[in-house]
């Protein structure tokens, strides 16, 4: 359970974006919304064949980094990526419970480091509209390495480049995928965010215990050591 983590044993939370610091609305929208929509409108072609389409192609990169490569989209589908993101940027917001979340572990002297596996470009003008930056200690995409959080190799870069101990380290994500990556990797709290998306229905996680309001952790955190 979330309410039995060591907090004395733990320095470190690395924390995902997308569905996690970040209400996920913003992407649903876009990738699988705006997306057909304007591929539908540009070719021609029916709705419902441009979802198949996007469908089949997200499908056959899901998981790799260029699932998340807004520059292999643009290529890709013949759409400008970076300008429609730039555009929907104002839509992009907070979760309810990220900055009290955030305010809590810097007042317990926890160090908060983003690692999402959004695009350089995605993640700038998510920043820009929520401030989101203004509440972490730093800021990692995954694009900087080259491996995205589903592979092991990824993990070996960033404890390189952080310097974070597994065994003191806590992971919040909305991807199964991607905290079973962690969790192989050795971080010692894996948790999933049950509701990303708040305009959808909670998600449930088959080997990870799950979180929908980052307060409750904050009366635990707050517990100073004896």
């Amino acid at each position: 359970m979330p309410g039995a983590i060591a907090w004395q044993d733990v320095d470190t939370l690395l924390l995902d974006m997308d569905g996690t610091l970040l209400d996920l609305a913003f992407d649903n929208h876009f990738w699988k919304k705006l997306v057909p929509e304007t591929i539908s409108l540009q070719r021609g072609i029916p709705l419902q064949e441009a979802y198949q389409l996007i469908s089949r192609e997200y499908h056959a990169v899901q998981h790799t980094l260029n699932w998340y490569c807004l520059d292999y989209w643009s290529e890709r589908l013949g759409l400008d990526i970076c300008a429609m993101t730039t555009e929907q940027g104002p839509k992009a917001a907070l979760r309810e419970d990220t900055v009290p979340f955030l305010e809590a572990l810097k007042a317990s002297g926890k160090r908060r480091i983003l690692l999402t596996n959004a695009h350089p470009h995605n993640l700038a003008v998510k920043l820009e509209h929520t401030g989101l930056d203004q509440h972490l200690d730093l800021l990692l995409s995954t694009h900087t390495f080259g491996y995205p959080k589903e592979d092991q190799r990824l993990w070996q870069a960033v404890a390189g480049h952080t310097g974070f101990n597994a065994a003191r380290t806590v992971f919040i994500d909305d991807s199964e995928a991607i905290l079973d990556a962690a969790a192989k990797f050795g971080i010692r709290y894996c948790f999933g965010v049950l509701n990303p998306d708040s305009g959808e229905t909670d998600k449930s996680f088959e080997r990870h215990p799950g979180l929908s309001d980052y307060r409750s952790l904050i009366p635990s955190l707050s517990v100073k050591e004896a």
